[in-house]
């Protein structure tokens, strides 16, 4: 998740210190999901539990951004993208912070008693399990130096690879805490099967640039995602299961997550066929 170098230079700029445009924009982008949390919990609206937005927004926003993160190796393989690899250090750091200020507004709203969170991330499962992925993103936070990849040597890269256990365990501890309306984390859940099936399709030897390997994934990903979906309202819920399962099918009502993911895939699969078009073009 996080890259193995760390120059000693501003975040939008490259090694040379020459300003870089990606750079630039995933800077901004990261920190203004940060602001808005922070301008709405001292000038939003007044409400009965204070911290509990700022709470879930920035649990939400540490999930997706480390989904983002496990993404740019795959984007950069599927597109030919190298540059994409100079913003991943700052995504997953990004993680991290979102993640101690999801821990940091909790403790707020437990009015500082450390006692008691101790005690409440103790007997709560879905606390325990965001902890623990917490508690991994340090380690990964802390390891991302060059002092500490030299150390390491090549069990750096076996460190590293604890972001995907990690982003399962902060997916399982976003559906627990969402209850009946899961709809997010089963799109979060629904991207990290499909962020596995790219490393499947690579592991297996497959052109993971080919359109229809990714559309294959994306077809896979989105049945997956509809499983999840079901098998959590028939397990976890007194919501009618086949219900929910029924309304994939009821686009002209609204987007199921299957739906929302599948149009990820898809989406993917479109942009890496039009690159490889445009390329023949300009080869020809």
């Amino acid at each position: 998740m996080m890259t193995a170098s760390l120059a000693h230079h501003a975040p939008w700029t490259d090694r040379r210190g020459t300003l870089s445009p990606l750079r630039l924009v995933v800077f901004v982008a990261i920190l203004v999901p940060g602001i808005a949390i922070f301008a709405d919990l001292f000038f939003g609206p007044v409400r009965p539990e204070p911290y509990e937005h700022a709470l879930n927004e920035s649990g939400e926003w540490a999930v997706r951004l480390l989904l983002l993160s496990l993404f740019v190796t795959p984007l950069r393989r599927i597109f030919s993208w190298n540059k994409v690899m100079g913003v991943r250090r700052m995504i997953g750091v990004s993680v991290l912070a979102y993640g101690l200020l999801h821990l940091g507004l909790y403790m707020a709203q437990e009015n500082w008693d450390v006692v008691k969170v101790a005690s409440e991330i103790v007997v709560r499962i879905y606390l325990t399990i965001g902890f623990v992925a917490l508690l991994g993103l340090v380690a990964l936070g802390v390891t991302s130096f060059d002092s500490m990849v030299r150390r390491l040597g090549p069990a750096w890269n076996r460190l590293h690879q604890l972001a995907y256990p990690i982003a399962a365990l902060g997916i399982l501890h976003f559906f627990l805490q969402s209850k009946s309306d899961v709809a997010q984390p089963t799109i979060m859940a629904g991207l990290f099967v499909l962020l596995m099936l790219y490393r499947l399709a690579v592991r297996s030897g497959l052109q993971i640039s080919s359109w229809w390997v990714l559309l294959a994934c994306a077809g896979v990903a989105a049945v997956a995602t509809s499983g999840l979906e079901y098998a959590w309202y028939a397990l976890a819920t007194g919501i009618p299961a086949q219900l929910v399962f029924l309304a994939n099918f009821d686009v002209a009502t609204s987007f199921r997550p299957a739906v929302w993911v599948g149009l990820v895939g898809a989406a993917v699969s479109l942009a890496a066929s039009g690159q490889q078009i445009w390329r023949s073009v300009r080869g020809a």
